[in-house]
């Protein structure tokens, strides 16, 4: 199976260029590297993704988000198996040839590695990524030191995988879709797994290793707009993907779990956004449902 590395990339060269580094050199043979240059002030990713040679680069002339820079750069991608990679990620030798391998088994369509935090003793960032029905998403181990012989050393089933670093059977990410760009970024990737895990089994594999730069891309205290952003994809991210019967089951957890998040929210002092996150959420569906309605001819 041929491997697609899938790199995103809006100004943060500082962090391309170590990515690229890592990955170049540990990658399989025959690994296609794509560099999406998601908007980049004046081409600035662009030339520096040019520093590595045959690396792929697509370039978005604005700015358009994780999502929609993701799903370039996997039409762009040629491998069997796509690898979306963070550029705030660095990975180990290795980390590929473990995780493509789990592959060997058709009913695996992602496969997620063991992503620890930069400069830190073997600090689990994400052992794979969970998912309450209730309507939050956790990472698996996360903050939990990485031990040979604990709980996140075999292998083993996960609800999603963290799209800093995951593995994708590329055929399988076009049937459901891909990336939701709707979300811009933040959710996108448990949502895409939640959608995958309808027609296989996505894997957790601790043999493949990435060290992450936790927090590069935002910092460490959010702005009012970055609330907002995961707020609405959080809430979407549950309407999404729960219907029927399920969605009456789970809606009264749901109901706790925005009366828990509320809470705390206040007294961070961040409830507003987060609730005009969730407003722009609810509002964004009752649209979409709205349209869809009308075009299917049958009443709201």
């Amino acid at each position: 199976m041929t491997l697609s590395i899938v790199i995103p990339s809006h100004n943060r060269v500082d962090l391309l260029r170590p990515c690229l580094r890592s990955v170049i050199p540990f990658a399989p043979a025959g690994t296609q590297v794509v560099v999406v240059d998601d908007g980049s002030p004046n081409g600035i990713v662009s030339h520096a993704a040019r520093e590595f040679p045959d690396v792929t680069i697509v370039r978005h002339e604005r700015p358009r988000g994780f999502c929609a820079a993701a799903n370039a750069g996997i039409a762009a991608a040629t491998g069997d198996i796509v690898e979306m990679l963070n550029d705030d990620t660095e990975p180990v030798a290795g980390w590929a040839h473990a995780a493509v391998a789990r592959f060997s088994d058709a009913n695996i369509v992602a496969v997620s590695p063991l992503i620890l935090q930069y400069g830190t003793e073997r600090i689990i960032d994400s052992a794979g990524d969970d998912y309450d029905t209730g309507g939050f998403a956790t990472k698996r181990g996360h903050g939990v030191r990485f031990e040979a012989d604990g709980n996140y050393a075999k292998p083993s089933p996960v609800r999603a995988a963290s799209a800093a670093a995951a593995f994708y059977r590329r055929d399988s990410l076009i049937r459901v879709g891909g990336f939701p760009e709707s979300f811009g970024a933040y959710f996108d990737d448990v949502d895409l797994s939640l959608r995958l895990g309808r027609i296989g089994e996505i894997r957790y594999e601790p043999a493949s290793i990435v060290w992450h730069h936790v927090s590069a891309s935002h910092g460490r205290l959010p702005s009012r707009a970055l609330i907002e952003q995961q707020s609405r994809n959080e809430e979407m991210l549950y309407w999404r993907n729960a219907s029927g019967f399920n969605r009456w089951r789970t809606l009264p957890r749901h109901v706790a779990v925005l009366a828990g998040k509320a809470i705390r929210r206040y007294r961070e002092g961040s409830l507003a956004p987060w609730c005009t996150g969730r407003w722009q959420a609810w509002r964004r569906m009752m649209n979409e449902r709205a349209y869809s309605a009308r075009f299917a001819g049958t009443p709201f």
